[in-house]
């Protein structure tokens, strides 16, 4: 269960406290409704108190990035908070294809001269796609409000890297990792494969 975010009367982060605490809170309305998700009250008279370390830990995914608010309790580590954020990165791509395809059409249209524009277009160093770059402004963006409405220490991002071949050859090296199983096969004897045995297998249904 997650906990809820606490704020005291000036807007700094406290520790979150249980749902059953905050329901209390507001219902002798010691407290009111800050942020409805995540789901935040503000303590109307308390200012300040005791708060330990809490960690913002990330797995970055390519369509969901999952995240977790962790505080280290005597008992070990416990998740006050989880949640996961559905990035937009296929709708950023489909919306600039749309546009893309809108401005083809207009320019092959019979209408009047318009100069090519596309030499005005050039990335600039470090470019990055827009796809991409919504699912970082999104994981950063979410850090940020974490981050003011818990006290957030340290922050732990997830990056890893399976090496398929390695894990199939432990003993595997240098060139070796360009020789495949399909090394020293000519291409056109790969693509003929698939239509021969489909082939064979018509002529044996008839």
């Amino acid at each position: 269960m997650n906990r809820v975010f606490v704020l005291d009367k000036n807007k700094k982060p406290l520790m979150p406290c249980h749902p059953a605490r905050a329901r209390k809170l507001l219902g002798k309305g010691k407290a009111a409704v800050f942020r409805r998700y995540p789901f935040t009250i503000i303590l109307k008279e308390r200012e300040g108190g005791v708060v330990q370390p809490l960690e913002l830990k990330f797995d970055v995914g390519s369509k969901t990035t999952g995240t977790a608010v962790v505080a280290d309790c005597d008992r070990g580590k416990k998740v006050v908070f989880a949640a996961e954020l559905q990035h937009r990165g296929q709708r950023v791509k489909d919306s600039l294809e749309s546009r893309r395809t809108t401005r083809r059409a207009r320019r092959n249209r019979k209408t009047r001269y318009r100069k090519a524009r596309f030499m005005n277009r050039t990335r600039p160093e470090g470019w990055l796609p827009p796809s991409l770059m919504s699912r970082v402004f999104n994981t950063e963006t979410w850090a940020k409000r974490f981050c003011l409405k818990a006290p957030i220490s340290d922050v732990a991002v997830e990056r890893v890297k399976f090496d398929m071949q390695l894990m199939e050859n432990p003993d595997i090296s240098g060139l070796e990792y360009q020789r495949g199983t399909l090394f020293g096969t000519e291409l056109r004897q790969y693509r003929l494969k698939p239509d021969r045995e489909f082939v064979h297998c018509m002529s044996y249904m008839q």
